[in-house]
């Protein structure tokens, strides 16, 4: 540690061992972020997500973790969840306006572009913070994709990803229980298996998980309480 490592904290700027000191604490941030799993199967995308849910008189229906983008793009994240609903209405907007201009739907990756262009803005001025959140886009355009954008702006696809603070034991199980040729429920049996073993002591009812799959024939398609119950 630098004696004068607190003046690397002031703003996004590089120690002199190359580290940001702003965007390290920002994952941190989203370790500390209810877990959320994201799949490609052979026909569709598949999130499960942990609401977290600690506060005895929260209303359910209020906290999402999982949103509809456009027709055939969903997104979930982890970390602070204002800087995660500001980044969704950014993307809806965004997929909004590629709409009008070119009259499709934006593609799973140009719209995961956009979304680390975002994040990276936020790493490169004084006077902002980077975003503390990771997000797993999915959706289809030629094919099923899933991407992951952390706070520094890194975008990877991903067959099976996971992020939040059950991250760790989650790609364990997505290493060891995933395949290429996994079908829809097959997924959905697996995350939410996944959500079960990182909440720990926690309960999980179908008020503390969300579900949604986008697939071809459907678009996106969110779980009803009703439904998600039945995979518990």
């Amino acid at each position: 540690m630098y004696p004068q490592q607190t003046a690397y904290d002031r703003g996004v700027m590089f120690a002199p061992d190359g580290r940001l000191f702003q965007v390290e604490y920002a994952r941190e941030a989203v370790k500390k972020g209810a877990t959320s799993v994201g799949m490609v199967t052979k026909d569709s995308i598949v999130f499960v997500a942990h609401k977290n849910i600690t506060a005895p008189l929260t209303v359910p229906a209020s906290v999402q973790k999982i949103f509809r983008i456009d027709s055939y793009i969903g997104v979930t994240y982890s970390g602070i969840v204002a800087d995660g609903l500001h980044l969704i209405n950014i993307m809806r907007s965004k997929t909004q306006t590629h709409r009008m201009v070119y009259n499709e739907t934006e593609s799973v990756e140009s719209i995961s572009r956009d979304v680390s262009e975002e994040l990276l803005l936020a790493t490169q001025y004084g006077g902002i913070r980077p975003y503390a959140i990771s997000v797993l886009i999915g959706g289809i355009d030629k094919e099923p994709r899933l991407y992951e954008i952390d706070p520094g702006a890194t975008v990877a696809g991903y067959k099976a990803d996971a992020i939040g603070t059950g991250k760790i034991i989650a790609d364990e199980m997505l290493t060891k229980e995933y395949s290429d040729d996994i079908s829809t429920e097959e997924a959905l049996a697996l995350g939410v298996k996944i959500i079960k073993k990182v909440a720990d002591k926690q309960q999980i009812n179908e008020n503390s998980i969300d579900i949604a799959t986008i697939t071809r024939k459907d678009g996106f398609a969110m779980m009803s309480p009703d439904k998600v119950s039945k995979y518990l």
